[in-house]
């Protein structure tokens, strides 16, 4: 097991839960804010963020709203600020990317290929919508694909390179990785690469231990010493399999975009306890949890101060 320390990376609000299912999930600039510093306060070293229509919480790529709280979690902390190119479900690609290329953060996200995205059966208890937008955005992901085809990922990559961010490469299937060794081997990407395995997602691969343990195998294979490996769960999965990701020298990432429970039918309260929650199982194993710092080196990140914002 590599002697690395644990990157811990929270993933504030996101784009698949909804406001009806649970009002600690940060919605407005403000709550957002305040949200995301608590969690770096707590130990988060880097923080994924999207934004929301403060007046319904859909999803919103607007650089303004960025724009309100991105500047305000830069003064507040020194947590790494890492924005979405995924946005919202059906976004273009110019929608997408549009908050990155106006922040010209330290990391970005990127999807490394197109699946299935169902998240259909995430409202299936909910009795009472708080908006019109919610059960019908859920329900239309049956029969719908998250895009993300070699030339919108390498549009997406040549475009971000030129601001000299980083990437948080989100792997949602162990062909994912090829596709990552493929843009390294055109020299389109430059280690380190930050591998992030996504489990649990209906369309991609399963939340088992068995495959957490076959995506970091794999990309121990493809990738060798040049690349950091972590990992996100949904739901129910999330603080198993991410514990798991740390006992192989991962990396993990908990947040309210990945789950809303802190336990069996508890919801979360805030970013912050999920993060104190994964920082304690860490530290209780031994591991160390890596500060913005150390996190920036490990990256190699061009520094806080090269930000747009």
């Amino acid at each position: 097991m590599p002697n690395r320390k644990v990157i811990i990376t929270c993933a504030i609000t996101g784009s698949i839960h909804t406001p009806s299912m649970s009002p600690h999930l940060p919605i407005t600039p403000d709550q957002i804010a305040a949200d995301a510093i608590a969690a770096a306060e707590a130990g988060a070293a880097m923080l994924h963020l999207h934004a929301r229509d403060p007046k319904t919480g859909k999803p919103d790529q607007s650089p303004e709203l960025f724009e309100q709280f991105m500047p305000r979690i830069k003064q507040s902390t020194d947590a790494i600020l890492n924005v979405t190119t995924g946005g919202g479900l059906g976004m273009s690609l110019e929608q997408r990317l549009a908050p990155a290329k106006w922040a010209q953060p330290e990391v970005v996200s990127m999807n490394m290929g197109s699946i299935n995205f169902n998240i259909s059966g995430a409202g299936g208890k909910i009795a009472d919508w708080r908006h019109d937008w919610e059960k019908p955005y859920l329900e239309m992901t049956k029969d719908f694909i998250l895009s993300n085809t070699f030339s919108q990922i390498e549009r997406a990559m040549m475009e971000m390179r030129d601001t000299g961010a980083r990437f948080e490469f989100e792997c949602y299937d162990v062909g994912h990785l090829y596709n990552l060794a493929h843009f390294a081997d055109r020299k389109l990407v430059e280690p380190p690469f930050f591998v992030q395995g996504v489990f649990g997602i209906l369309g991609g691969i399963g939340a088992d231990p068995e495959n957490v343990v076959h995506m970091k195998s794999t990309a121990d294979r493809l990738f060798g010493k040049d690349y950091l490996f972590s990992a996100l769960a949904a739901g129910r999965h999330q603080l198993p399999l991410v514990t798991l990701s740390a006992l192989l020298g991962g990396s993990v990432r908990v947040g309210l975009e990945d789950s809303l429970y802190i336990g069996r039918g508890q919801l979360a309260r805030s970013n912050a306890e999920q993060v104190t929650k994964i920082r304690t199982i860490v530290e209780a194993l031994g591991l160390e949890i890596a500060t913005p710092q150390e996190a920036r080196a490990m990256l190699a990140t061009k520094g806080g101060d090269q930000v747009a914002f």
